[in-house]
């Protein structure tokens, strides 16, 4: 497909006028029939490297994901482009399920996002032979790494469900946070043939890392989200205990908080992810269980009130604000009890039954060491993000100027400097009218409610950021702000023009 075509379907589906980094390459990659392993940062854009070859090639794509949320927030926003999408997991029923595979069967899905496990069952797998696969995209392809921070054995069974096929589609690989052992040990798990290989390198500019070591955590975070109090932040605890206490401490001081955690039942934890996914609640409370497959675009800070076990999850969990690409926060709480409480972790962690001791002891080490790192991160009064970057493989520079380690810096060398505006606080505001742009989000509440939507799937707040600063007059104005496509502008662009329009004329 020539380069034009793929550029306005780009536009017409997903509100971009062109690709970032390392998206050209991978799209090209998977549409000339070769594997592909891409190492790319959240909010890379990452879901477009698959979606956008789904919709040039003749047949359906699979898309292999390790949770139902991830699924279910994925198809809501291609159907909401006007993709035709399904998933197919454990929180269908019986009949749901059977008629989406009906569905499936009659072509009339271009994109099927499935559980890994749900791979080898015989009704899949007797559709899968049958059908036009062109494209077997792995999400999160890391958890097939038991060198990982979160394997997942049913990601080992990838291999042999393809060579049931009737014909071997292109795989693509794609993850946010692997070191270089877990990228090779990607494409040998995977049977990768011959991969491409894209890493776009790790940095999020958009993203201010802070390291904070109060005497209160409780206080330090209530501070934190008082100071960000109409934004949506996710707040990571090491234990389901904590979620509980920490949740229960903010709703009693009138903050508007939820919980998740795995002791929940499923009807909980679907109702308290919907409320914060509708911004019905601004505060999520929870173990590292949630988020993964959380695909909610106008996070705008993430705290970490305990310190996690190595910086491959930290960062994947850090990365969770600002997938949108508008500035965010990532904010450690960091306590001497927090590596006490880590290393009780690892100490009584579970390992898959089929490891030998030799194994097991490896990877003890390697959690060792991994934690090790973690705490460095956390005392170090050197630059965090290079100390991340760094980690992963990518030089960095010495001094970033946006992390609470080189604000300190610069602090000490101008002794009464400005106090920083918080990324959160300054969203809306960079060269765009803060007036207009909350308006602008009121009438997507609005909009969000009347559709049954999750706020951020009308437009993301990077969006109505730039159209606060551009106030476009026009159709053909409004379709030259960065995530606004053909398909959006006819479902939402009148009504939005039209706000603009009434705003003007003050």
């Amino acid at each position: 497909m020539a380069f034009d075509a793929r550029l306005a379907m780009l536009k017409q589906y997903f509100g971009y006028d062109r690709f970032l980094g390392g998206q050209e390459q991978a799209v090209d990659t998977l549409l000339a029939g070769r594997d592909l392993l891409a190492v790319m940062p959240t909010g890379a854009g990452k879901s477009i490297c698959f979606q956008l070859p789904a919709l040039c090639l003749p047949g359906t794509t699979l898309v292999v994901s390790p949770l139902i949320s991830l699924m279910a927030d994925q198809v809501m926003a291609l159907r909401q482009a006007g993709v035709s999408a399904a998933y197919l997991n454990r929180s269908l029923t019986e009949r749901q399920y059977a008629l989406a595979l009906q569905y499936a069967r009659m072509g009339r899905y271009k994109l099927i996002y499935v559980a890994p496990e749900r791979l080898q069952t015989p009704g899949f797998l007797s559709f899968a032979r049958q059908a036009d696969i062109s494209l077997l995209a792995v999400d999160e392809a890391h958890c097939v790494s038991q060198w990982g921070h979160d394997f997942r054995p049913s990601y080992l069974e990838i291999p042999a469900f393809l060579s049931q096929l009737s014909h071997r589609p292109p795989v693509g690989a794609f993850t946010a946070t692997a070191t270089p052992a877990v990228r090779e040990d990607i494409i040998r798990q995977l049977d990768l043939r011959q991969p491409e290989r894209i890493v776009t390198g790790f940095d999020r500019p958009g993203l201010r890392f802070v390291v904070q070591r109060p005497a209160d955590k409780m206080q330090a975070l209530r501070q934190i989200i008082a100071a960000r109090r109409d934004e949506s932040g996710i707040v990571y605890c090491a234990t389901r205990k904590t979620v509980e206490e920490v949740c229960l401490q903010l709703q009693q001081a009138g903050i508007d908080a939820t919980r998740y955690h795995a002791g929940l039942s499923q009807e909980e934890r679907q109702q308290n992810q919907q409320d914060f996914l509708y911004d019905r609640c601004r505060v999520c409370v929870a173990t590292n269980a949630f988020g993964m497959g959380i695909d909610k675009s106008n996070v705008r800070y993430v705290v970490h009130y305990n310190m996690p076990l190595n910086l491959e999850g930290y960062y994947q969990e850090a990365g969770r604000a600002g997938r949108d690409g508008a500035a965010a926060e990532c904010i450690l709480l960091y306590a001497k009890s927090d590596v006490r409480l880590a290393q009780f972790m690892l100490d009584n962690r579970s390992f898959p039954d089929a490891l030998d001791e030799e194994a097991r002891e490896a990877l003890r080490q390697r959690d060792a060491g991994r934690l090790e790192q973690m705490i460095f991160y956390s005392t170090t009064h050197s630059c965090l993000r290079q100390f991340l970057l760094r980690y992963f493989g990518q030089p960095s520079g010495s001094f970033c100027g946006n992390c609470s380690s080189c604000l300190a810096l610069q602090a000490a060398r101008a002794p009464q400097p400005a106090p920083p505006v918080p990324p959160a606080a300054r969203a809306g505001t960079r060269g765009a009218d803060g007036d207009l742009y909350q308006r602008l989000r009121a009438l997507r509440v609005r909009i969000a409610r009347r559709e049954g939507l999750p706020p951020f799937l009308v437009f993301s707040d990077r969006t109505l950021q730039e159209m606060a600063r551009l106030r476009p007059r026009s159709e053909t104005a409004m379709l030259a702000v960065t995530g606004v496509g053909k398909r959006k502008l006819e479902q939402y662009g009148t009504e939005f023009l039209d706000e603009i329009r009434r705003y003007s004329r003050k």
